[in-house]
Order: structure tokens, then C-alpha cells, then sequence
């Protein structure tokens, strides 16, 4: 399974400039299965929620199209108002035209965000090239027991606008999670500064099940504070052998 993880800065409240960039950033890029996108990627992210769209609106429409055209499944997420709530909802639309989503679980109380959202109740898991992923936003990553991994995912992706000011938080939460989960663990957030004046560092990538940092295809080390796209290609083999060795999921509690 190959995973393309783009890290980008987003227009602040852009959503037509932002659809542009992504749409001009990855034509041109190699085949994959899974393209995954920041949180909010399509506005920033913002705590108050002013800027939310419809759930069925023009970033789901774009990525629906996005995956069409490419032949990909593609995961980011979007504040949409969905009746009278609104959601930090992450979506995942594959090239058939089918869209699943999952509703961030924990919001940003020092922010606001808890506030202003309401907070999601299900977990989602899906499969593609034969790769189990369930997908996380951004603060759920502080929250292991709502992680927990019984045997049943193989990659976690968590689509962040994690602030520079605690991206050794990032980095070591991010390992955390694969070692205790068994599993690999994608990271992807933005770089750049928003329109609040936070910065931010980027440290997208992907972890192994040893919470060891994995080296994307061609990039350079130091690219991981930059724009851009980053390449991985998961051994799901070599994770199930590893497994079946080390059966920590066996001891967990119900």
C-alpha cells in the first residue's frame, strides 16, 4: 500500500486558492493509493467555526473529484455544519464516489474549539489495499484509550494543525501511539502561519511499529519543516509477522 502524505500552508479562509494549490501540487504526482490532507486544510483551522460548510458541501465535492480523477482514495478534514451542530469532520472519498467520514472525538478546549463543535461518538475503519486505516484529527492524538488497537487497524492517520510550539509533543505522541497500538502510524500537518499568527512546523510522517520515524521516497530530511508531498510504501507482511511474534493486543483489557 502506498500512502502520498501532502503538508502544505493553507490560504487563510481561501477554500478556492487552497483547492488550486493541492490540485497544482499533486498532478503531477506518482501513483499511490491514499492521499492524505491536513486538518482543515481547505481554511485553516479555526476554533470558532464561523467558516463551517455544508456537510455535503464544495471541499467534499472537490475531493471527491480530486480522488476521481486520480484514481485515489483522499482523507482531510472540514468544519461543516450538519443540522444544528457543527463538526470538525474528517472524510475520506475514494474514486468510485463513495465518501466515509469520522467526526473529531476530542475538541480543543484551551482554544475554544469544545465550544463551538460538537464532538464525535463513532470510530471509523476501512480498508484499502489491503490496508485496515482508521483516521484520527489532530487532539485525539493525546488520548490513547480512544486509539486502543485490539487487532483491529494497521495504520492510524492523524490529520493535524499541530502548533510548532509543541511539535516535540507531536513527534513523541505520534511514536507512541504505533508502539502501543502495533501498528504504523501516519502523521500529516501544516506548516506556515494562519491567520491567528500561530506557526506552524510541519513534522509530517509515518511510524513504525517500533515508533521508529520511517524515510520517505526521495525527499531530504530537513524537507520535513517544508511544503510538500512524502511518499511511503507500508509492509503490511512484515507488521503481521510481528504481531503474531509479540501478541501484546491479546493482553488488552475488553
Amino acid at each position: 500500500m502506498k500512502a502520498l502524505l501532502y503538508q502544505f500552508a493553507p490560504e487563510w479562509m481561501n477554500r478556492e486558492a487552497n483547492y488550486q494549490k493541492i490540485t497544482k501540487e499533486l498532478e503531477e504526482a506518482p501513483q499511490c493509493d491514499l492521499v492524505v490532507l491536513p486538518e482543515t486544510f481547505a481554511t485553516g483551522f479555526s476554533d470558532a467555526g464561523d467558516h463551517a460548510e455544508d456537510s455535503n458541501g464544495p471541499t467534499r465535492a472537490f475531493m471527491l473529484e480530486l480522488a476521481a480523477r486520480r484514481g485515489w482514495a483522499v482523507m482531510g478534514s472540514v468544519a461543516v455544519r450538519d443540522g444544528e451542530r457543527r463538526f470538525n469532520r474528517l472524510f475520506v472519498a475514494f474514486a468510485d464516489g463513495r465518501c466515509l467520514h469520522y467526526d473529531k472525538r476530542y475538541l480543543f478546549s484551551p482554544g475554544g474549539e469544545a465550544k463551538n463543535y460538537s464532538r464525535g461518538t463513532e470510530k471509523l475503519t476501512f480498508e484499502i489495499a489491503g490496508v485496515r486505516v482508521r483516521p484520527f484529527v489532530c487532539y485525539d492524538l493525546r488520548f490513547g484509550q480512544w486509539c486502543l488497537n485490539r487487532n483491529e487497524y494497521d495504520l492510524a492517520v492523524f490529520v493535524a494543525s499541530w502548533p510548532a510550539l509543541r511539535a516535540h509533543h507531536w513527534r513523541r505522541l505520534l511514536a507512541a501511539r504505533a508502539i502501543e497500538n502495533q501498528c504504523y502510524v501516519a502523521g500529516v500537518n501544516r506548516v506556515g502561519r494562519d491567520g491567528n499568527g500561530i506557526a506552524y512546523s510541519g513534522d509530517t510522517g509515518l511510524w513504525d511499529w517500533h515508533g521508529d520515524p520511517l524515510a520517505p521516497a526521495g525527499r531530504r530530511a530537513q524537507a520535513f519543516h517544508e511544503p510538500g508531498c512524502f511518499m511511503y510504501s507500508l509492509d503490511v507482511a512484515a507488521l503481521q509477522e510481528y504481531r503474531e511474534k509479540f501478541p501484546v493486543w491479546k493482553d488488552m483489557d475488553a
